[in-house]
């Protein structure tokens, strides 16, 4: 990217975060991410543990796998009407009336879109870290669960944020939009499950093959990943979770948790990107 380019898109980024920090949907998103983080800051600073983790290590585990569910739902309601909204205002025809590259703005909505997504959660898990270190450090298991949250939190961001603008690029109206966004939340978040399940329930599936179609979903993936980090055997995962820690082992089941997630938000990057670059600037 030659320096003009990078110019033109810091620019484009300031003027999109800008218009994010003005947006009702970093309200939805800040308000969500307390809920889930007072919710369990309560339950883990009960006397009882979960696998070994006491205090604020058990807040950080909880909160590790309410993300799994919370943060596909902010990334899609942040980023589905982003480029359909820029097509159906005229905002997006207006920017390219300037010498300004599609790509530069696209580049500059993902980079403001992550800025704001990430903070709130940022901000969270520092907080629980620093209030670790006042109370004495000697919760041992606080440092690393605090980067295993924020890697998982990180990953599945990205997947969904991709999938979001993905889904955006190609809706030619808002309703769509929300409604495909909406869709794909439930997909992945409880659909999947309930189909998985009666796939079960209908033929007895192999261990490899249920773990197959489980790890497609970059929320499952990511589950994965946070119970290799506190549970090695994956014993609540049952046979499946057996046969993942024999053959995979928790390592290789953690770094698929955290790549395949990564590789789903990247692909649909890239798609929506391709798309917008041969699509029209007005719906």
């Amino acid at each position: 990217m030659s320096t003009l380019a990078m110019h033109r898109t810091l620019a484009l980024t300031r003027l999109e975060l800008s218009d994010a920090l003005r947006s009702r949907w970093l309200q939805f998103t800040v308000v969500i991410d307390a809920l889930v983080f007072g919710v369990f800051v309560w339950l883990g600073l009960r006397e009882s543990s979960v696998l070994g983790f006491t205090g604020l290590s058990r807040v950080l585990l909880h909160m590790a796998n309410a993300t799994v569910i919370a943060v596909p739902l902010v990334a899609l309601v942040a980023t589905c009407q982003a480029v359909a909204r820029a097509r159906t205002t005229g905002h997006l025809e207006l920017l390219l009336s300037q010498p300004v590259r599609r790509s530069e703005w696209f580049a500059s909505l993902l980079t403001a879109r992550l800025v704001v997504l990430l903070g709130p959660l940022l901000a969270l898990i520092a907080l629980t870290g620093l209030a670790g270190l006042l109370l004495g450090g000697r919760d041992a298991a606080l440092g690393p669960m605090a980067l295993h949250a924020l890697l998982v939190s990180t990953t599945l961001l990205w997947a969904y944020v991709g999938i979001g603008l993905l889904v955006s690029a190609y809706s030619r109206t808002l309703e769509r939009a929300v409604v495909l966004a909406l869709l794909a939340w439930l997909l992945s978040a409880a659909l999947h499950d309930f189909a998985l399940i009666g796939l079960l329930l209908q033929w007895r599936l192999p261990p490899a093959l249920v773990f197959g179609l489980a790890a497609l979903n970059p929320v499952e993936a990511a589950r994965i990943a946070v119970l290799s980090t506190v549970d090695p055997e994956l014993s609540v995962l049952g046979p499946v979770g057996f046969f993942i820690a024999n053959e995979l082992g928790p390592r290789l089941a953690y770094t698929l948790g955290l790549l395949w997630p990564a590789v789903v938000g990247s692909v649909s990057l890239l798609v929506a990107a391709r798309h917008l670059r041969r699509s029209d600037a007005v719906a």
